[in-house]
């Protein structure tokens, strides 16, 4: 058993010092996205929905996206193979969310591992992967973090439902920037050298491309594959 191997199962413990560390590290990012989950609230009100079924949505949903997505669909009849369709679609990141982290969560008992994925999203798992690449534990950063983006998530909408007229649109604050200039700043603190520009290249064209001809959303799922694809393929070069 190689030594990288062995390492893992001590990557993936998890107890309640570092679940609160994860979730205190990622109450800065939280405080943003509280913003966009009363905008998301004032939307839900706007669109007819009720108070408990947008709470709800967002309790056992958590995907913003997802959850605007579904608010344009929404109506008196609503197109339910409609809905799902797009749902996944734009969720199905989490899919490569889920398999990248697979070497770390496989040595947990399913009920921890799927429970831990519930509240996985693009922020706290981008700090759980650069914490892995580093030889530090990351499961705590991926729960607690998680538990923190869905905790201020819940009350942002919450807050929108009954005060939600305060922030209508969050873009024009340039808010909406701040998702992408924090996961733009894992990338600058990962790996660093010319290998890697390959990757990115060729991860940010195919990604442009999708998002250019294919249906909305899939540019995602397009950039990742094609990113990875290169870099395994790069990796077999060495």
């Amino acid at each position: 058993m190689s030594q990288a191997t062995r390492s893992i199962p001590n990557l993936s413990r998890l107890n309640r010092p570092l679940i609160w560390s994860g979730f205190q590290q990622l109450i800065p990012v939280s405080l943003f996205v509280s913003i966009f989950g009363a905008a998301f609230g004032l939307a839900a009100a706007q669109a007819g929905v009720g108070h408990l079924t947008a709470t709800a949505m967002s309790l056992l949903v958590f995907a913003g996206y997802a959850q605007f997505a579904a608010l344009d669909l929404w109506g008196t009849q609503i197109p339910l193979f409609t809905l799902m369709a797009t749902v996944f679609a734009i969720n199905a990141r989490h899919l490569l969310m889920g398999a990248t982290l697979y070497p770390w969560l496989q040595a947990l008992s399913p009920a921890k591992r799927y429970g831990i994925m519930m509240v996985a999203s693009d922020a706290n798992w981008a700090m759980s992967i650069q914490a892995f690449n580093r030889g530090k534990p990351g499961l705590g950063l991926l729960f607690g973090g998680g538990l923190a983006l869905w905790l201020f998530w819940v009350i942002g909408t919450v807050a929108g439902l009954y005060f939600g007229s305060a922030v209508q649109d969050p873009k024009s604050y340039g808010l909406d920037m701040v998702m992408g200039c924090f996961l733009l700043s894992m990338v600058f603190e990962g790996e660093r050298n010319l290998r890697m520009v390959p990757i990115w290249i060729v991860a940010a064209a195919s990604s442009l491309m999708a998002y250019q001809w294919l249906p909305e959303n899939s540019h995602v799922i397009v950039g990742a594959l094609a990113g990875g694809i290169a870099g395994v393929l790069m990796r077999k070069k060495k």
